[in-house]
């Protein structure tokens, strides 16, 4: 069955990659970008195919892009959060403007694109809504606390949101990344911390060494998730969060038995911090 998706940030990167997917099924797609001309570039053209402006920072721009994907297409089935951008460098040299800018993109954006969608899903009563999120959002790591800052305040959101919107009949999937292809990494979506500072100079230099010769090295291929994409978006009950690639597997196994591990170190002390019973209290 034909569906009408809406995708950020289709002008490069993955969402080029899970638009085309998308028009291949025979879906109606609505790609989205800051530079359409991007977007039109990256895209053959096609009925089938909208293309709108939109900067995700911008509540007006979603409100915008939502009203001409109805317009257009008269539904939105499946909206897919994907635009995003990279703020590496160490917390303490990262500006609190980088900071801003970091989680403006990459959680205050996609909330502003879902905001203005689900009023229509509401009406539709149905549904999806697929957030790219990244094994960032299951484990922090050095050089990436902005990041994985944005990505764990993405992960709550979500999941406290599929409990308000299932009842609409609206489903969610976070999706976790490990390493793709994709073009964040490049110039154009990486930026790295704008202060310095002595004690961090050796450990910074094999940072920004490492991320800026990965780029291009990455193991996934965007296309396959964005076939994967099209796969789980058609199932009748989708995952509520799908970990793609064999990396991120590798990850989400290890948090998940970290965690357990970490549970397990201090069960006996964290199960006795309850009230004490008064005395002579019955058991019932």
């Amino acid at each position: 069955m034909s569906k009408v998706w809406i995708i950020t940030g289709a002008g490069r990167g993955m969402g080029v990659d899970i638009a085309k997917a998308a028009l291949a099924a025979g879906h109606q797609v609505v790609a989205t970008g800051r530079n359409t001309d991007k977007v039109a570039e990256a895209l053959e053209k096609s009925a089938n195919l909208l293309i709108v402006k939109l900067d995700i920072t911008k509540p007006a721009d979603a409100e915008s892009a939502v009203k001409a994907s109805v317009d257009k297409f008269d539904r939105i089935d499946v909206l897919v959060n994907n635009a995003a951008n990279f703020y590496a460098g160490f917390f303490e040299e990262l500006t609190p403007e980088q900071m801003e800018r970091q989680l403006t993109t990459s959680l205050s954006g996609p909330m502003n694109v879902t905001r203005a969608v689900l009023p229509v899903m509401r009406k539709q009563r149905s549904g999806l809504i697929i957030t790219i999120s990244s094994t960032a959002g299951l484990i922090g790591f050095e050089f990436g606390s902005a990041y994985a800052a944005s990505k764990f305040g993405l992960e709550g959101w979500m999941q406290s949101l599929q409990a308000e919107v299932e009842p609409f009949g609206i489903d969610t999937i976070t999706v976790n990344p490990g390493f793709f292809r994709t073009e964040l990494l490049t110039e154009e979506s990486t930026n790295f911390a704008e202060r310095t500072i002595e004690d961090y100079n050796e450990r910074r230099a094999k940072q920004m060494e490492f991320w800026k010769g990965y780029n291009g090295q990455q193991s996934g291929d965007p296309a396959k998730l964005a076939q994967a994409l099209i796969t789980i978006s058609r199932q009748e009950e989708p995952p509520r969060r799908f970990i793609a690639g064999v990396d991120a597997v590798g990850t989400a196994e290890q948090v998940a038995a970290t965690l357990q591990q970490q549970t397990d170190a201090y069960r006996e002390l964290s199960s006795s911090l309850a009230y004490d019973k008064p005395d002579g209290a019955s058991e019932r």
